[in-house]
């Protein structure tokens, strides 16, 4: 299954906008997150050859600017889209959805996209309390995670994922793990949490922040993912 990372801090060129928050495009069907604008978001699927009509359905991780900034462009062109949310986001995000007209689904639980494709549902835990869920994609290889920031911990994360009992090993994990202000013994300590979990390969972004990314570099070496928009790889 194809997946193209759409916006990050991190580009593969200078045709590609960087900036501060997430998205990537998951089997040209389900969009994960949207970055900070709608005009970067747009841009950079441009460079992509992104086709807005293959889109399904919109899943956010969370409710923050940087994450939801390209959504409401996005709804603007695609009447009618399916966009996934927990049920702790604000009021007023779920009502700026509801007026562009788009289908607004609230989960508690796992629940499938379409086919192949879940999200992990509303997950709450840790200092933030900020709601958030993650993407889970099943292909041959096994589940891939998809994470916008981790608030509730990447681990807490993970552990719902595996909860949800879909059978399978998890071969990657990317996006932010929300860990740029962590020391680098509680980092390390993390890392090595993962690998007791069975995750395979990890792709940290975002607000991971340079020096954890570093870390779990050191940790998984060559299943260590850089992850920056404008690439395009298969899972």
């Amino acid at each position: 299954m194809e997946i193209k990372i759409v916006f990050n801090n991190d580009v593969v060129s200078d045709k590609f906008i960087s900036g501060w928050g997430f998205s990537c495009l998951v089997d040209n069907r389900v969009l994960f997150d949207t970055g900070e604008k709608g005009e970067y978001l747009f841009k950079n699927m441009q460079n992509l050859n992104i086709d807005i009509s293959t889109i399904e359905a919109v899943v956010i991780s969370h409710d923050h600017w940087d994450h939801t900034g390209g959504l409401w462009e996005l709804l603007k062109k695609r009447e009618g889209l399916k966009v996934y949310s927990c049920p702790g986001f604000s009021q007023a995000f779920k009502e700026k959805v509801k007026k562009l007209k788009a289908e607004l689904i609230e989960a508690n639980n796992i629940a499938e996209v379409t086919k192949n494709i879940f999200i992990t549902g509303e997950i709450l835990k840790g200092y933030s309390g900020i709601p958030e869920q993650a993407l889970v994609v099943k292909t041959s290889r096994g589940i891939t995670v998809i994470t916008g920031c981790s608030h509730p911990g990447i681990v807490r994360m993970i552990e719902k994922v595996q909860e949800a009992n879909l059978g399978e090993k998890i071969c990657l994990v990317f996006g932010g793990f929300h860990l740029m202000n962590s020391d680098k013994r509680e980092v390390r300590i993390i890392a090595e949490r993962l690998k007791e979990m069975g995750v395979e390969k990890v792709g940290p972004t975002h607000c991971t922040g340079y020096e954890a990314q570093e870390i779990f570099k050191e940790r998984y070496l060559d299943n260590f993912i850089s992850i920056k928009a404008g690439q395009t790889f298969e899972i």
